[in-house]
């Protein structure tokens, strides 16, 4: 395996497996090399790399590698299935550990859940955390939780009831806690340049004319003072996470090896949280760069040779155009990231509850079908994060609005601030500089259930579940994996203890991150109320997308025109097989022509709606359908 003119790597004789598969690792070599072939230590660093893949492929157990094989044979891919859905939870917040998770997953089968990505476990400082993405050991669970045999008794139960389980990895950045950056602050030069120190503030103010905030109220700059040293170090996200220099290929190295500690916990998929900050340069935002998706691409064929069977997931909340890269372009399309978040998507069903229009939606769909056939989306209404609204201008403008004023308007809307709102949210991160703000608050609250209640009206209330379904269901049919977030299944709001808790009040996004109250959710078995109502709506919703098999991701989706700007629809068509979705984000009764269902091959005659269980006669063109305010229909061909 000839890298350049000057050096040849040759597999060292003892990794016995990477000698079976010469094609891999010229490939792996090849990337590692566009990454650090000037650095003092690649020679080195390129063996050690070598020898973590052989070590994670030698300690994989044999119920694992049974797994693997199982997932690998299977005619598509496994996570492209319509039979999963999953849920988001804080394990502490649920229900308050590891051991109590195990006893709770008859919950999640009951309700239809067999996917649940759990929010950070390993160790964080209590007071520093930033909710678990601050870590202080990327191999020991947070006493909050349990331990790491907690941790794997969960996950042998889970695979017992064909539940998969994702965990997050944090690559851009370690706490100040970590032992590394202990290290650090006592003066170990190697363990320096894990990081990005500085001895004064000139390159720090050069780098901050391109990179912009992204706490501007709670951590403004990126850059902190250790007095310790008298230096500066990164600190892009706050002030006590500390960012990887990934320029050092030890770093590359010793996170690989954390990937790898993952997989040998039988993890299906590793979120790899905010990728796009991963790669820092001079001039640039410091975003989305190029050696970002080098160091994707490394991972990935890294685990598809040892750990073939996790999956990895980009938490890539950008731009449309940006997030496509993520799934791999070039040589090396679908050969990225498996997964990402569809935040455009989400974000995009948010405008259009609040205007009752979707033209700025359907513009995104255009740049958001070009995803590489073999991968999918993580679909979601609410995850623990806010709501950013970083869809592109253009698309604001195409629906005739100016994207300042509307998504002032957005932002108004949700925040309750606009006349006859009944959303209550607030917003987060609000930038004085420049106007930007994201939006935080629950499914329920920001659809107006919480003011529904506090009124004491019903009609509000039966309006407000409505409109909760409405987003789940979109998001549950369009495409992907649905992925709740815990507590949305029993209709939360806002819950605003957080307050009294001095590591969460300065953050409001906690407002979404509900503590459950276990009494309240026996309220889903009771009749009438709106736990009930929303509980077993969402249950149907996914029994739904279990049924119909062609809701599989087999990127099968056409937007569909139906000549209303209140409406949504698309078609998921496979062989013979169609099903037709359509959604009326408007609080209007409207009505689309029955020549939408026409636009294809097939023109059916009649149509079972598998949500209101009832089967309509397609009438004549000039004759419409009649769709109630908020109202979703999932219509197969009879």
């Amino acid at each position: 395996m000839q890298l350049n003119s000057e050096e040849k790597i040759s597999i060292p004789s003892e990794n016995k497996m990477l000698l079976t598969q010469p094609d891999a690792v010229a490939v792996i070599l090849k990337l590692y090399e566009q990454l650090y072939k000037s650095h003092p230590d690649y020679k080195t660093g390129s063996i050690h790399l070598l020898q973590i893949i052989e070590t994670a492929f030698n300690n994989r157990s044999e119920n694992l590698l049974a797994r693997d094989s199982k997932k690998l044979s299977q005619p598509d891919k496994w996570f492209l299935s319509n039979t999963l859905c999953g849920m988001s939870l804080y394990v502490d917040r649920f229900c308050g550990s590891l051991p109590k998770l195990k006893s709770k997953l008859g919950y999640f089968k009951k309700l239809g859940i067999n996917f649940l990505h759990l929010m950070p476990l390993f160790e964080s400082p209590e007071h520093e955390s930033d909710g678990g993405y601050a870590v202080s050991n990327f191999r020991k669970i947070d006493s909050r939780f349990g331990k790491l045999e907690d941790l794997e008794a969960l996950q042998h139960k889970m695979q017992q009831e064909d539940i998969y389980l994702m965990l997050d990895i944090v690559l851009n950045h370690t706490s100040q806690q970590h032992e590394w950056a202990l290290k650090a602050k006592a003066g170990e030069k190697k363990y320096q340049d894990y990081f990005y120190f500085f001895d004064d503030r000139g390159m720090p103010d050069k780098l901050e004319k391109t990179m912009p905030e992204i706490f501007p109220e709670s951590s403004p700059g990126n850059f902190t003072y250790v007095p310790e040293l008298n230096k500066w170090v990164m600190t892009v996200f706050h002030n006590y996470q500390w960012d990887l220099n990934y320029r050092n290929p030890a770093v590359f190295n010793e996170m690989l090896d954390n990937i790898f500690f993952y997989a040998n916990l039988g993890v299906d998929v590793l979120r790899i949280d905010a990728p796009a900050f991963i790669w820092k340069q001079d001039g640039t935002s410091s975003q989305n760069l190029n050696e970002v998706h080098v160091i994707l691409q490394l991972i990935k064929e890294c685990v598809q040779l040892a750990t073939p069977g996790m999956a990895l997931l980009a938490e890539a909340i950008v731009a449309p155009a940006e997030i496509m890269k993520y799934f791999g372009t070039g040589a090396y399309e679908a050969r990225e990231c498996d997964l990402a978040y569809n935040a455009t998507q989400m974000a995009l069903q948010w405008d259009a509850l609040a205007t009752g229009d979707t033209r700025i939606m359907l513009a995104a769909q255009e740049s958001l079908l070009k995803k590489p056939f073999g991968t999918s989306w993580i679909n979601y209404t609410r995850c623990h994060d806010d709501i950013g609204l970083g869809y592109d201008d253009q698309m604001i403008i195409s629906a005739g609005y100016d994207p300042y004023e509307h998504r002032k308007f957005v932002k108004d809307y949700y925040s309750g601030k606009y006349p006859g709102s009944t959303a209550t949210g607030a917003l987060f991160s609000v930038n004085d500089k420049n106007g930007d703000a994201r939006i935080s608050g629950s499914l329920a609250s920001l659809c107006g259930l919480e003011k529904a209640l506090e009124n004491k009206d019903s009609h509000a209330l039966e309006t407000a579940v409505s409109k909760i379904m409405l987003m789940q269901a979109q998001s549950f049919f369009i495409g992907g994996i649905p992925m709740m977030f815990y507590g949305d299944e029993q209709g939360y709001t806002n819950d605003f203890s957080y307050l009294n808790d001095q590591s969460k009040d300065y953050d409001n996004r906690w407002m979404h991150r509900p503590l459950i109250n276990w009494e309240k959710n026996k309220k889903a078995s009771v009749k009438g109320t709106v736990e009930n109502k929303i509980f077993t709506a969402t249950k149907k919703l996914i029994a739904i997308r279990c049924s119909i098999q062609v809701l599989a991701d087999k990127k099968n989706l056409t937007w569909i025109n139906t000549n209303n700007n209140q409406v949504a629809a698309f078609l998921r068509a496979w062989d013979d097989e169609r099903v037709y979705c359509i959604f009326n984000f408007s609080n209007q009764v409207t009505d689309i022509s029955w020549h939408t269902f026409k636009q294809n091959i097939m023109k059916p005659v009649a149509l079972i709606d598998h949500w209101s269980e009832k089967i309509l006669q397609v009438g004549y063109d000039h004759e419409r359908l009649t769709i109630e305010p908020y109202q979703f229909l999932i219509l197969e061909p009879r």
